[in-house]
């Protein structure tokens, strides 16, 4: 008998402690509130593929917010499924910025973004390049190895061009006043702004993204 009650207590102790912890992980864990860390649009957009998780991050290149939350959301991305697509739209909130949509869609045209987009936003905010003209950004683009002529080219394209006009509107569609600013599927809004700080940012992309798969991808 002695022995039950000795094996008894110590499982009630075992789930006591049990409890105690997923208790503290529970109080850890932040609570993420719809209007609070993210909003939702009154008017969704529609997404480019279906079945799978869209994130967009509307970004500047000019924008030092931008700048300070590449490392948490490159490292985000890439922690990513499948099922998760993601791009970069560049917003261009006065018309003297919209070369630097340009660039962003000359240098995607080229299948140079990935590798030179975070060295654009170094250049801008840590060797003090302003890149606000044609010259200036081809300038440095060639200070990259790329051919200056070929760059100025896909630069000055109707299809480039296009592209940047294209997304100032997308900007509006989407009621974007701020960046950096993360819409996922096409109605969750969030940022760090929004949502107070990076890290809890990243949290609140988790918490939408798990959202979006449960709600089947809508």
């Amino acid at each position: 008998m002695i022995s039950l009650s000795k094996r008894l207590l110590a499982l009630i102790a075992t789930i006591f402690l049990a409890c105690s912890f997923m208790g503290i992980a529970i109080a850890q864990s932040p609570k993420i509130e719809e209007g609070f860390d993210y909003r939702v649009l009154p008017m969704p957009q529609p997404v480019e593929v279906k079945g799978k998780v869209e994130v967009i991050e509307f970004f500047w290149y000019g924008c030092p917010h931008c700048y300070d939350f590449e490392p948490e959301l490159t490292a985000w991305i890439k922690r990513q499924p499948k099922d998760v697509t993601f791009r970069r739209v560049p917003v261009a909130f006065r018309d003297d910025f919209m070369p630097h949509s340009q660039m962003f869609y000359a240098l995607e045209a080229m299948g140079k973004g990935d590798a030179l987009n975070e060295k654009v936003m170094y250049a801008m905010h840590k060797e003090n390049k302003r890149l606000m003209t044609e010259s200036e950004i081809a300038d440095w683009v060639a200070s990259q190895g790329i051919d200056r002529n070929t760059f100025l080219a896909t630069y000055r394209s109707f299809a480039v061009a296009s592209k940047a006009r294209a997304s100032r509107q997308l900007a509006d569609a989407y009621r974007i006043d701020g960046v950096p600013t993360i819409v996922m599927q096409g109605r969750y809004v969030t940022s760090p702004s929004i949502a107070g700080t990076k890290a809890k940012a990243i949290l609140v992309m988790d918490y939408l993204e798990q959202k979006i798969r449960k709600d089947k991808y809508k």
